[in-house]
């Protein structure tokens, strides 16, 4: 302070470049002191902190230890004092009825320490086993898309997961009579696929036919894609699922894609009161089964829509057959197998069955 105050009054006196180093110097000898003080106390009174150093070690302590130096050393005793701590707010994070862990501060021999944090180990593996056997017994097929590990997400395989985007920009017409149930759109490595699920409300036999067109940012055409369902009987729900390659779109996916669908009488005959149609899933593929009732050939035409919760994540177009001709025998049963890439819990079935004209 004194050593300030001449620097000052020398300072006034002939305004020297000498003087303001003084200045200089013993301001921040005099600040530099406060401001180890406030680290170490705050605004608060010198106070016991259990070390049995002075208030003035204690200071120069703190600020030593917070850039990484231990000015004065620690006694063994001390280091070996030290313990973690398990809140209750922790174990709440684990599955339920998992045990609480508690610790307390372990003091003695080196060796009781190591022994008391191997403990805390042995515990934490023992909880995160009856996270995972929680998970297990949840009864889906697999967990869910959103237990995934960031760094396993798109990697290929049963770990991948097909990004469904609902709100993917989409327009359209429909015939008179026929409503939209519910739309999905799914992406992977080599394709897009706008998905479409529809009833059939009116009152007739339809013969469906869907154009999907893909479009980019400024509307213009990028590829199309044509489906047709030979038979629907009223109030039946069927599957379009429009199939762009995206070699045919820039590697990239569309901006938005439109639909025009339209409905004519049908060619064939409706068998779908003829046959029977059962899915199973097992592990990562769906059984379709079907049966054919009648004296004649069938052709049956399934979509499995996979699904994660809200999500839809793969479909499959599948078509059972145990005849050269893609068809059923009479009062024959057929299964054909279908593997999902992705992750699912569960799985929705749609098909028409009409009569295998032409086939054999």
């Amino acid at each position: 302070m004194v050593t300030l105050g001449i620097g000052i009054h020398q300072f006034v006196k002939d305004k020297s470049i000498e003087a303001l180093r003084i200045i200089a110097i013993s301001a921040a000898g005099v600040i530099l002191p406060i401001i180890m003080y406030l680290n170490t106390y705050g605004f608060h009174l010198p106070y016991e902190d259990g070390s049995g150093r002075s208030a003035f070690k204690t200071i120069l302590a703190t600020n030593y230890e917070n850039l990484g130096i231990d000015l004065f050393g620690k006694d063994k005793s001390d280091k070996e004092a030290e313990a973690v701590l398990v809140s209750e707010s922790d174990a709440d994070e684990f599955s339920q009825g998992a045990e609480k862990v508690e610790t307390s501060a372990s003091s003695g021999t080196s060796e009781s320490l190591e022994s008391t944090l191997a403990k805390l180990k042995d515990k934490n593996e023992e909880l995160d086993e009856n996270v995972e056997s929680s998970e297990k017994s949840g009864g889906s097929i697999f967990e869910s898309l959103d237990s995934i590990r960031k760094e396993d997400k798109n990697k290929g395989g049963i770990v991948s997961i097909a990004p469904s985007d609902d709100n993917m920009p989409s327009y359209g017409g429909l015939p008179v009579g026929t409503m939209l149930v519910a739309q999905y759109f799914r992406e992977d490595d080599h394709n897009c696929n706008p998905v479409l699920v529809l009833q059939n409300k009116t009152g007739d036999l339809v013969r469906y036919e869907c154009r999907f067109i893909a479009r980019d940012k400024d509307g213009e055409e990028l590829a199309t894609s044509e489906k047709t369902v030979e038979v629907v009987r009223n109030e039946a729900l069927f599957v379009f699922e429009g199939r762009f390659d995206k070699r045919d779109l820039g590697g990239n996916v569309p901006d938005s894609y439109e639909f025009s669908i339209t409905k004519r009488e049908p060619y064939e005959e409706d068998m779908a009161n003829q046959v029977s149609v059962y899915t199973a899933t097992e592990g990562s593929s769906a059984l379709l089964t079907a049966e054919n009732k009648s004296d004649k050939k069938v052709k049956v035409d399934a979509y499995v829509l996979f699904f994660d919760g809200s999500e839809l994540v793969d479909c499959m177009w599948m078509i059972p057959q145990n005849t050269d001709e893609v068809c059923l025998d009479p009062g024959s049963a057929a299964t054909i197998k279908g593997d999902a890439y992705y992750r699912f819990d569960r799985v929705e079935t749609f098909y028409t069955a009409y009569e295998a004209v032409g086939e054999g």
